[in-house]
């Protein structure tokens, strides 16, 4: 027969376990952003391949942004989609990002509304900057952008697996439609 004691002890051991492999997990998960990013080769048209479901960016369909380097070292940011189709009326964002880890420019703060500002961390850029994957340290936010409007099969999959392996939850991810 068990007794209350035992039951205790077999809770108290469990919670043990338990946050420990919590801990662990939380230990091993924080968000890596890419070793260096070279701001002038990094500015220029971006296409949204792929995002986590946004509000404001719902309806938008060939989705881009476009950054543009600034000689005081901030960075104009253009976002502009089409409202529902590609006849629909284009909309725009404007704002302004700045590097917050000058260690490796990979990390960056970005405001369409003063004084509001979110994360933007480059976790993922192409060697010749052909792609790049823009995350959040909470996982919030995901975007998978490309040069190009559209991206090799392959390369998202791969892409794909190593955010699975940083904990991302790639089901969330909403393929953009671009023209």
């Amino acid at each position: 027969m068990i007794n209350k004691q035992s039951c205790l002890i077999f809770l108290a051991a469990s919670l043990v376990i338990v946050s420990g492999c919590l801990m662990e997990k939380r230990s091993t998960s924080a968000l890596q952003v890419v070793s260096s990013v070279d701001l002038k080769r990094y500015i220029g048209e971006w296409y949204e391949i792929a995002r986590f479901p946004l509000r404001f960016q719902k309806d938008c369909v060939g989705s881009k942004a476009t950054y543009t380097l600034q000689d005081d070292g901030t960075i104009l940011v253009l976002n502009q989609c089409y409202d529902k189709s590609f006849n629909g009326k284009l909309r725009e964002a404007r704002g302004k990002a700045w590097v917050v880890d000058t260690s490796t420019n990979a990390k960056l703060k970005v405001s369409f509304f003063w004084p509001f500002s979110g994360d933007y961390w480059i976790i993922e850029l192409g060697k010749d900057y052909e792609y790049a994957v823009i995350g959040h340290p909470d996982r919030e936010y995901l975007w998978i952008l490309s040069r190009t409007k559209t991206m090799d099969a392959d390369l998202y999959e791969a892409i794909l697996s190593r955010l699975r392996a940083a904990y991302y939850d790639t089901s969330r991810l909403v393929r953009s439609l671009q023209q």
